[in-house]
């Protein structure tokens, strides 16, 4: 079970794609690889930030599946950016709402990084989840 809080001093983070704080209890915690750009080919899908985070995400959904999870069950996550630069958020905002559209997001944090595995990846995410089962 997932509980949201959004603290009353805090801003609403919500429409940014995350949630400000996430209580988690269950029996069953479900850690994911870093997921990337790539399809399961192991080939990059674009060079494009946006659409290499779209199939991250798809990535991450697919995992989750695997274990028994769905993307209700994410009580956190971490994305990593290649050379992050604020207008980057433009870029990926419309890609986290769409992922987590009438759901509520989980906690998350964003990390601008020099490079990450291979050249030509530009954003690697990674997530927590927590099932009642």
């Amino acid at each position: 079970m997932k509980t949201i809080i959004q603290p009353e001093h805090l801003f609403d983070s919500s429409q940014f794609g995350y949630s400000q704080v996430v209580c988690a209890a269950g029996n069953t915690l479900v850690f994911l690889a870093g997921q990337v750009g790539w399809n399961a080919n192991g080939e990059v899908v674009s060079s494009d930030l946006a659409e290499q985070a779209r199939q991250a995400l798809m990535n991450i959904s697919v995992a989750l599946e695997a274990a028994g999870a769905t993307i209700d069950d994410v009580t956190m996550m971490r994305t990593f950016i290649v050379d992050y630069r604020p207008e980057f958020v433009e870029q990926l905002l419309p890609v986290y709402q769409d992922f987590f559209a009438g759901k509520q997001p989980p906690a998350q944090t964003w990390l601008g990084v020099q490079s990450l595995a291979l050249p030509d990846l530009r954003i690697e995410i990674e997530a927590q989840a927590v099932l009642a089962k």
